[in-house]
């Protein structure tokens, strides 16, 4: 039995009284690597090793070995506790409890709210309150200094397959609070409905937001929709909340502040112009929650 991605060593072993946890869950892991004492945190999800799906920056999530959640994996680190998603097998979960490993499942999180309780939450579980509080303290006022004020503008997240952030996601949520109207939630389209591109053609948004680097999403023709702004913004940063989110509200708000007015109709220079807005540098791979 071994344990994938070990690129590096864990942390040295001085978590004293707390209990060691391995993580299963991709969104946990970003949030345990902040708030966990040294070398408490024996292992991370295989995901936190993809920079395509991480939630967390790739130097920091090389810091901790990975497993694929097998119980074998998971067994041979003999944690305390095992933090898992919604999804974990029934078997393994029963193997583990079998072998007297605390399971914590964790759910996804659609709001700020949800995001500070399941901190809290870890928190109280791995003896962490303290520092659960301060990750807490940042994210919410990172979220009260993001606030956009103004009037919003419809704006459509289209993400890989064509898919869009739908009612009670933290994606659309993350929207809201940046400025955006979503235009996926007001024709009524549930998380993950697939919005095709001659639905955006016919009935485009202010702001075209793509999230991922399907040829769809980057149809020539887009380029032609008079009076879209079109804008990039990494999958990454729309998977999980926790530490993800004052990454994606900075993210968010640099987009928003640069949507221009539209132009008066009739007005010098005919109709509206598209000013495509440049994609930023890939961002570092931080920031998976399956929102």
């Amino acid at each position: 039995m071994t344990v994938s991605g070990c690129a590096a060593a864990p942390p040295p072993d001085d978590a004293g009284d707390h209990a060691t946890i391995v993580s299963l869950n991709p969104c946990a892991d970003a949030i345990l690597a902040d708030i966990a004492a040294p070398g408490q945190l024996l292992a991370v999800s295989h995901y936190s090793h993809d920079p395509a799906a991480s939630s967390m920056p790739p130097d920091q999530a090389m810091r901790y070995p990975s497993t694929g959640g097998t119980a074998e994996e998971v067994l041979a680190l003999a944690p305390d506790m095992v933090v898992a998603d919604a999804f974990i097998a029934p078997a393994t979960r029963r193997a583990l409890e079998q072998a007297g490993v605390q399971v914590e499942v964790l759910g996804i999180a659609g709001t700020l709210d949800d995001s500070l309780a399941q901190i809290a939450t870890l928190g109280a579980a791995t003896g962490n309150a303290d520092r659960a509080a301060a990750l807490s303290h940042r994210i919410a006022a990172a979220w009260q200094a993001s606030e956009w004020h103004g009037a919003p503008v419809t704006a459509l997240l289209w993400q890989e397959g064509g898919l869009v952030a739908g009612e009670g996601s933290l994606a659309q949520t993350l929207l809201e609070h940046s400025g955006f109207a979503s235009l996926s939630a007001a024709r009524g389209l549930g998380q993950g409905a697939y919005l095709p591109l001659e639905q955006v053609l016919a009935d485009p948004p202010r702001v075209l937001i793509v999230a991922g680097d399907d040829a769809v999403l980057h149809h020539p023709v887009l380029a032609r929709l008079d009076g879209v702004e079109q804008a990039r913004i990494a999958p990454a940063m729309l998977y999980c909340a926790g530490p993800t989110i004052p990454r994606a509200l900075a993210r968010l708000g640099e987009i928003r502040a640069q949507v221009p007015p539209l132009p008066l109709a009739g007005g010098a220079g005919g109709g509206p112009v598209t000013h495509n807005m440049p994609s930023p540098q890939p961002p570092p791979a931080g920031g998976r929650g399956r929102s």
